[in-house]
């Protein structure tokens, strides 16, 4: 394959002597081991059929040229244009990961050692990663008893003068009560991120998740509803004077409308709500990009799939009267259904969550309790925090962690995996009521 002109990501133009953005194009062997290795097999059949593939590939190769790039281009573009269409926003920035999405919308906040950011005590460490690291204080909300989300009212508790940003989290895409939340943020001029790594696609009261709050960060990462080749995660906002900077924050502040003496661009610092900041660089890749914009196109057959996963085994386990079965939502509140979350009532159960899992374990059940309080990790005792203090002021994410919840997996299962989880899991509460 030959190279051909491209900008170089600065805008040089067509030459007699082009500076290719792409330094080395993947040859055939190349596409043939990426092939390999997204459509996996072995014996003979499927070793017949890679030959015949192969010698395809060589014959488009002959006649075919390769992408003028590979990082931020046109696929990237039209995989934001897709989120905003599906959305209703503006200006989405699609980059590395969820948690890149955060750190910028941190950095907006020019986050400063002792201002204080208000996370919930269940979610994943990303959470919370960036104020830890630039010596903020974490406060932790408590979770609401039966969604795990954060509770507004104890979030009301728990603000102070030092308050900068509040993080509601949308644990398994099921939307948090967000109306109080936004009026508490609006009453003390406080920043909000919603933590939508869960939830692109869900609703609540006529609006997506992640586009209530000042910012919303989704994730794409492998194991979420969609994905972008592994990774990736969009950013939006919906501080209308942040877009352009907030596109810029993607890649260390570079603007290419502009020049300084004898150079192709400037560098100059975003604007946070309080002063300028640094960028960081958050780039992605065509690759990426392509996979975005094929799995958004099928985002509401997939949740669609998932929604009649989580019916059904509500309709298997509604007789137990030991179990809190995952709210299927309404015409108001569309969960996502990343997680079919499952609460038991211990006394009713013969037991807790703990004997339940194990339960579960022994028959091949996977199920994992999305996630562990965040106060418990070394890295908090590290930063001075004492877990046990923090642990009081959340008596419900200590119940639920320890003795009710846990989540089941909802896709890629077959009718007979989640028929034999939904007997699983009768079975196990039967032995459990029966003490054996």
């Amino acid at each position: 394959m030959k190279k051909k002109a491209s900008d170089f990501r600065y805008n040089t133009g067509e030459a007699r002597v082009p500076w290719a953005a792409v330094g080395e194009n993947y040859n055939v062997e190349d596409m043939m081991s990426f092939i390999r290795f997204m459509m996996q097999g072995s014996g003979e059949d499927y070793e017949a059929i890679m030959r015949d593939v192969e010698r395809d590939v060589r014959k488009l190769d002959a006649i075919s040229e390769p992408p003028a790039k590979l990082s931020v281009d046109v696929m990237v573009a039209k995989a934001e244009t897709m989120a905003d269409e599906y959305l209703n926003t503006k200006g989405s920035l699609f980059v590395t990961n969820c948690t890149a999405g955060f750190e910028i919308a941190y950095k907006y906040a020019n986050l400063e050692p002792g201002d204080e950011v208000i996370v919930p005590a269940i979610t994943f460490v990303a959470t919370m990663a960036y104020p830890l690291s630039v010596g903020c204080k974490l406060v932790f909300a408590d979770v609401d008893p039966i969604t795990l989300n954060m509770d507004p009212a104890d979030v009301a508790r728990k603000i102070t003068p030092r308050t900068r940003m509040i993080v509601p989290v949308h644990i398994g895409g099921y939307p948090v009560d967000m109306d109080p939340i936004m009026e508490l943020a609006r009453k003390h001029d406080i920043l909000v991120l919603e933590d939508a790594a869960h939830a692109f696609g869900a609703v609540y009261h006529g609006r997506k998740l992640g586009t209530i709050g000042d910012f919303g960060s989704f994730s794409f990462h492998e194991v979420k509803n969609i994905t972008s080749f592994g990774e990736g995660g969009v950013l939006v906002t919906n501080i209308e004077a942040f877009r352009d900077d907030m596109r810029r924050a993607r890649f260390l502040g570079a603007d290419f409308t502009r020049s300084i003496k004898d150079w192709l661009y400037d560098v100059s610092a975003c604007q946070g709500k309080r002063g300028p900041f640094v960028a960081g660089n958050y780039s992605t890749t065509e690759i990426q990009g392509l996979g975005l914009c094929r799995q958004i196109e099928r985002i509401e057959e997939i949740i669609n799939v998932r929604r009649m996963v989580a019916t059904y085994l509500n309709d298997r386990l509604k007789e137990c009267d030991a179990l809190i079965l995952q709210d299927l939502g309404s015409e108001d509140i569309r969960p996502t259904f990343h997680l079919y979350k499952l609460l038991i009532d211990p006394e009713k159960a013969g037991g807790d969550v703990q004997l339940f899992k194990k339960k579960l374990t022994q028959r091949g059940v996977t199920n994992i309790p999305h996630f562990g309080p965040l106060y418990r990790f070394n890295i908090m005792r590290t930063y001075g925090y004492d877990e046990d203090a923090i642990a009081e002021t959340c008596p419900n994410c200590e119940e639920v962690f320890y003795h009710r919840f846990t989540h089941f997996p909802i896709y890629g299962l077959t009718k007979e995996q989640v028929d034999y989880m939904a007997d699983s899991i009768l079975e196990s509460i039967d032995e459990m009521q029966r003490g054996v």
